[in-house]
């Protein structure tokens, strides 16, 4: 999907956008992903042994789903709300 506007920017400027827009997303993506780490870790782990034990195993698999499950439900009522305000747009 486009941004609106950014064909009104000359090539180069629209490169530096989309490349910016991009470092930013990857930037979001491993702060997603860290704070993924650090949450299950610290909610599942207790630094008893070298390896994980089974419970702690499991217990990370269920905050990593729980977490999965979460983000694709806030993704689809975004996309959601995002489809209403186009066809808002368009209805004006």
């Amino acid at each position: 999907m486009a941004m609106p506007g950014i064909e009104q920017l000359s090539q180069k400027d629209q490169m530096m956008v989309m490349g910016t827009l991009n470092e930013m997303q990857m930037q979001e993506s491993m702060n997603t992903y860290n704070g993924l780490v650090e949450r299950c870790f610290n909610e599942c782990v207790s630094i008893r042994t070298k390896g994980l034990e089974s419970s702690e195993e499991q217990c990370i698999t269920r905050c990593v789903q729980k977490f999965m499950s979460f983000s694709q439900r806030v993704s689809t009522r975004f996309q959601e709300k995002q489809a209403q305000m186009q066809q808002k747009q368009m209805g004006n």
